[in-house]
């Protein structure tokens, strides 16, 4: 190996990994927008790692907010103009919200003739909250078992208190357990809970769902 060509391969290797320390999110893409190589802050906006991001398209894993951002931009790129390109995105933190930002595509090559790559860098602007998932559909009457249950009643008592026979709080407790997996009353509460059927922080306890059809 000539001494030249060492001195290049030291300095790709700093380069590389100066590229992965970084802590803003940066990709270099081909000029169809598809992700070459990304560094790991980049990787952790779509809750992944950089070799995943290999291969994928730059505009899905970041949506554009206006389409017309993208066409002057792909028109700039087929003339081969070399100027500094931004479009706004919104895309999904792993978390489960919606960020919001500006991707940065600036154009990159050895030579003037060659055909550029993308230096794609990602500025997050701020995250909308993630909205709240639906609460897990029940019946009415399913619901008034489970708001009874969590609130101490027996199944007699249960079954007094909504005019059923003691068979029909039971064939209600079953299909839900069996439903939910549920292995007794108390995980079938916990699961009532967790999945949003019953209203948190409220005493007596209540279901917040309506019937299902």
């Amino acid at each position: 190996m000539d001494l030249g060509r060492a001195d290049g391969v030291v300095w790709r290797n700093r380069a590389l990994t100066l590229f992965d320390r970084v802590s803003v999110p940066v990709a270099v893409c081909d000029v169809y927008g598809m992700v070459v190589l990304a560094n790991p802050a980049m990787a952790a906006e779509c809750g992944t790692t950089p070799g995943r991001l290999r291969g994928r398209d730059v505009l899905e894993l970041f949506r554009p907010q206006e389409a017309t951002q993208v066409e002057r931009i792909a028109e700039a790129l087929r003339l081969r103009h070399r100027s500094r390109y931004q479009v706004s995105v919104r895309w999904p933190a792993p978390g489960g919200a919606e960020r919001f930002g500006e991707l940065t595509a600036d154009p990159v090559s050895d030579s003037v003739d060659d055909t550029p790559a993308l230096l794609v860098m990602l500025r997050v602007r701020g995250e909308s909250a993630a909205p709240e998932p639906e609460p897990a559909r029940v019946t009415l009457v399913e619901g008034r078992v489970l708001a009874l249950l969590a609130g101490g009643a027996t199944t007699a008592g249960a079954a007094r208190e909504l005019g059923l026979s003691k068979d029909g709080v039971t064939y209600h407790l079953r299909r839900l357990s069996a439903r939910w997996n549920a292995a007794n009353r108390t995980e079938l509460v916990a699961r009532a809970y967790a999945l949003g059927v019953l209203a948190p922080g409220v005493w007596p306890p209540e279901a917040r769902t309506s019937e299902a059809g």
